[in-house]
């Protein structure tokens, strides 16, 4: 049997961050996860994606972020129990919680957070007759390797902030990238929206709209696509590439969790914004697996629900103490291991 004091469900930015906040409380932090590593759709799908949106990184590595987290929490010495899933859980009378992973290893602890992302999740596929023939042949759902694409033709279809994204970054990579949207309006970024626009105007990226994908050929891999734009008249042409990335978004299952007798909606656990705590006391969810009034899936609103969770946590196992806010710069970090460095990047709260 595993004890911690919390038990963080899932082992992205979100719930490593929650890591570094317990810790800065001296609490205790072990982490489940079903990927084989820890950092989430962050090492499994995308570590080469750039992040545009973490306060003090104009820009960063998906992958490298994960690897920063890592290094802020190692003071804190955080268990992993990883490439297993959170299974089943059952309440003590001492209001504690047992948890337990599909090959059976327990896991005790007086709260629970659970921070799955998306859940189990698979990406969303185009509905193409051949798709599947070229699958590893031409069509890629995610981006793993930004090399893979040198000096290569790339079409990538999609509407969001990944293919938004995408498309800028391998502008500088790919022999020609070609983005397809079937509307005009895009979802993602405002600022993404206009480097695309920029690059299209530079010559850098072929912006085509409304429009969609509806054919693949080529003999044992991917040649061309078959693109239908849709303006006053229906107009199809072949495009030749050498590469079709659906950027369609992940289709999200909650797994298990959703037996556990938590509010869900639509897909998500419902929480209070207080402390993100579920309608199960000793039970939170923070990040993407969480929903409330003008949620906000980014990973900056992620660290921000981890901070406020781990407080309430300390609250609740330790109802009698009160703290000071402090800050790192004052008295820089001291892990479990009696170690001690200068760390101003956080609020840092002192237990009295």
């Amino acid at each position: 049997m595993i004890q911690t004091d919390i038990l963080i469900i899932g082992a992205g930015p979100t719930g490593l961050f929650a890591v570094f906040e317990a810790g800065l409380l001296q609490l205790k932090c072990h982490l489940i996860d079903a990927l084989p590593q820890a950092g989430g759709q962050c090492s499994e799908i995308y570590p080469k994606k750039p992040i545009y949106d973490i306060p003090g990184f104009p820009e960063v590595l998906a992958g490298e972020l994960v690897d920063n987290l890592m290094e802020q929490i190692k003071p804190f010495q955080p268990g992993f129990t990883l490439g297993e899933r959170a299974e089943s859980i059952e309440k003590l009378e001492d209001g504690s919680f047992i948890v337990t992973t599909n090959k059976g290893t327990q896991h005790q602890a007086p709260i629970v957070a659970i921070a799955g992302g998306l859940g189990s999740f698979e990406p969303r596929k185009p509905l193409l007759e051949n798709l599947q023939k070229y699958e590893d042949h031409g069509v890629e759902y995610m981006v793993k390797d930004p090399e893979m694409y040198r000096d290569k033709r790339v079409v990538i279809a999609g509407g969001g902030d990944s293919a938004l994204d995408w498309s800028i970054f391998l502008a500088d990579v790919a022999a020609e990238v070609t983005l397809v949207h079937r509307r005009n309006e895009f979802r993602g970024a405002l600022d993404s929206v206009e480097k695309v626009q920029q690059l299209k105007n530079q010559g850098k990226i072929n912006l085509v709209t409304p429009a969609e994908i509806v054919g693949l050929h080529g003999e044992d891999k991917l040649e061309s696509v078959l693109i239908r734009k849709k303006t006053n008249a229906v107009e199809d042409f072949t495009l030749a590439v050498d590469h079709f990335i659906a950027l369609f978004g992940l289709s999200p299952k909650l797994g298990p969790i959703g037996d556990w007798g938590l509010e869900i909606e639509k897909n998500a656990i419902k929480v209070d914004t207080f402390d993100y705590q579920t309608n199960v006391p000793g039970i939170y969810a923070i990040g993407d697996i969480n929903t409330y009034p003008g949620k906000l899936k980014l990973i900056l609103c992620g660290f921000h629900e981890a901070t406020l969770m781990c407080q309430s946590a300390y609250q609740r196992i330790f109802p009698d103490k009160k703290y000071v806010m402090k800050y790192t710069t004052v008295g820089g970090i001291s892990g479990f291991d009696g170690s001690k460095k200068e760390a101003p990047k956080a609020v840092v709260k002192a237990i009295e």
